[in-house]
């Protein structure tokens, strides 16, 4: 396999030590991180003539234009580090568990004197308790809805002291017990969230027994409402208790995981079983797992990136089959229950290898029903571009539709939104948003003229930048493709700017432009001497709608942005002293505004251009 001068030099002198390699395409871009116990032998035999290697493999050799590697000490670090760059990075020929930045878990504020439960989608060493992770936001409210009604913990920002005079409502619905006004003291209230904790972790029974000893005495005492409150508990406990599965009464904790594969995709199914019960599952897909992937290298990276964001790892996880490299994972998984032993199991008989089939089972049920919604919404989506594409007159279907929106305050912090959807689906690495620059007051429609004269300046740019060749920074790509619709959120007089700045670039008659007013959804077409109404319960009216209900969305929110700005900008001007310049250093410095109105003189003298004086008046200015 022929290698150019430059890739051949990387490798002749790459070492033979244990580390990661990060292989990238003729622009720079990363596409493959890996790791390897001898970085020579392994990156070298991508390139070997005689190597039976996939199509997918291939296809990433002759992308290769360049190879980095980092060295470290051993391969449990090369694992570690390999983990961290394809989190960072994503590159496309990886094998990646999608979306994993986003998915949510129950948070218990476990450092503070009466916790509270939150969701959140970023574990931080802060002493927190975390748990999950869950596959939808709706499934982690749904598991809150029902811990509320059995341990009604706080969710108010009272400081809690005990004396206040009232509760607030939800003590009145029995969602909160009210520590604020001494109904249940410091040690009774963690209790609880202890409790809610290990119910987490399908540690039921010893609660439950707590509860009951806890009602008989209340009973005896006379404290019938107290009582009463650990009978309803008690209930609810058992409630849910009933739902869940029972194993083995002496089962130990495992996660149960198995997969279901299509040509693109792996679904992959995980049981938690704790305390002898099955107390929930998830399921994960990854994404860049070809046919040609093994199921045994899919199955190590899944393990890979679920646990390095995992809260918890339990002693034993059964797996379908074996997985590469499970020594190596083995001793990383250890290292996450603090030296504990985990075992990878792959049971060949009884109940664990049924409880294995099951999840099996699950997953390719869940992918079925995956592909039956994803094939439901792209005809979906079929459909709507042929409305639109019949209704507008238009000799194809709009595969990309731009549309253009305007956010201001009386014309102050105006912000112009660009938003791309292709093929019936949001690309938001396209969405630009422009702050306008030549526009005095509220204006909307001079604004909406200049956003589109700077866009269609880009994509001229382009244009020219690609018909020279010249080498260095590409263009946009989000500019250097022409909409087949334009929509601009208003009425005939949106349009007409719009039309005009398109006769501008000699771009009339190329891209439809079409003005979408407010009132009654009514389109207006340039050419059509009526306006177009698209019937009330069509998908081309749901597209349409959804496309400028998200430009008027991305508007809103940069103008917001761009308004606290200028606020923080217009606090600091105030200042004596304070230019433009040391205005930015201390915005760089200190990240916020608030960090710099609660800064020390020391830390701020820090910041450059900042002496002791002026840090003075710094302070006697936010007093």
């Amino acid at each position: 396999m022929s290698v150019s001068e430059t890739l051949s030099a990387v490798l002749d002198n790459l070492p033979s030590k244990p580390g990661c390699y990060l292989m990238k395409d003729a622009g720079g871009k990363i596409i493959y991180i890996g790791k390897a116990i001898n970085l020579r032998a392994r990156v070298r035999s991508y390139f070997h003539a005689s190597a039976q290697h996939s199509r997918k493999t291939v296809k990433l050799v002759s992308k290769i234009d360049d190879i980095e590697w980092i060295v470290v000490g051993s391969e449990l670090e090369a694992l570690i580090l390999e983990m961290n760059l394809i989190k960072k990075h994503r590159p496309k020929y990886n094998v990646r568990l999608k979306d994993d930045k986003r998915y949510p878990y129950v948070k218990v504020h476990w450092q503070d004197d009466f916790p509270k439960v939150t969701v959140t989608r970023n574990m931080a060493s802060d002493g927190s308790r975390y748990f999950g992770p869950y596959t939808s936001v709706w499934a982690v409210h749904q598991t809150l809805d029902v811990l509320r009604k059995i341990f009604p913990y706080l969710t108010c920002d009272r400081v809690i002291t005990g004396q206040d005079e009232r509760a607030c409502l939800y003590f009145d619905i029995k969602l909160c017990n009210a520590p604020c006004i001494g109904n249940v003291n410091r040690d009774d209230y963690r209790l609880m969230i202890s409790d809610l904790m290990s119910f987490l972790n399908g540690r039921t029974a010893p609660i439950v027994d707590r509860l009951q000893t806890e009602m008989v005495a209340a009973s005896e005492s006379l404290e019938f409402e107290k009582a009463a409150a650990r009978r309803d508990q008690i209930k609810a406990i058992e409630t849910v208790v009933e739902r869940q599965k029972v194993v083995s009464p002496d089962y130990i904790d495992s996660d149960v995981i198995a997969m279901a594969r299509t040509e693109r995709e792996a679904c992959v199914q995980v049981f938690f079983i704790r305390g002898g019960k099955l107390i929930g599952r998830e399921y994960f897909l990854m994404e860049g797992a070809d046919e040609e992937t093994p199921d045994a290298e899919v199955m190590s990276d899944f393990l890979e990136q679920f646990y390095d964001q995992a809260p918890t790892v339990p002693p034993q996880v059964l797996l379908p089959h074996e997985i590469e490299e499970a020594n190596i994972i083995r001793q990383w998984l250890n290292t996450k229950r603090s030296g504990e032993t985990v075992e990878l199991l792959v049971p060949r008989e009884g109940s664990q290898k049924e409880l294995v089939q099951m999840a099996a089972e699950n997953a390719n049920e869940t992918l079925a029903s995956l592909r039956a919604q994803w094939e439901a919404s792209r005809h979906k989506q079929t459909r709507a571009l042929g409305e639109i594409q019949e209704a507008l007159s238009m000799d194809r279907a709009p595969i990309r539709i731009e549309c253009y929106d305007i956010s201001n305050t009386q014309g102050t912090a105006a912000v112009g939104s660009m938003v791309v959807f292709e093929r019936g689906v949001p690309n938001k690495n396209h969405y630009r948003r422009f702050n306008i620059r030549t526009v005095q007051g509220p204006d909307d429609f001079a604004s909406m003229e200049e956003v589109l004269t700077r866009r269609f300046r880009r994509w001229q740019a382009a244009v020219e930048a690609d018909g020279e060749k010249k080498p260095g920074k590409k263009p946009d790509a989000s500019f250097a493709t022409l909409p087949d619709l334009l929509i601009v959120d208003g009425g005939k007089g949106q349009l007409s700017r719009a039309v005009r700045v398109m006769e501008q670039f000699g771009l009339l008659g190329k891209i439809k432009v079409a003005g979408l007013a407010k009132r009654e959804e009514t389109i207006f077409l340039h050419g059509s001497p009526r306006p177009i109404m698209l019937p009330r319960k069509s998908e081309g009216l749901y597209l349409v709608q959804r496309v400028r209900d998200e430009a008027h969305r991305f508007a809103i929110t940069a103008h917001r942005s761009q308004r606290v700005r200028q606020g923080i900008k217009s606090q600091l001007d105030e200042i004596p002293g304070i230019g433009p310049a040391k205005r930015n250093r201390l915005l760089q410095h200190f990240g916020s505004l608030e960090k710099i109105q609660h800064a020390e003189i020391d830390d701020l003298v820090v910041v450059q251009g900042i002496n002791e004086a002026l840090a003075h008046s710094i302070k006697a200015h936010f007093g």
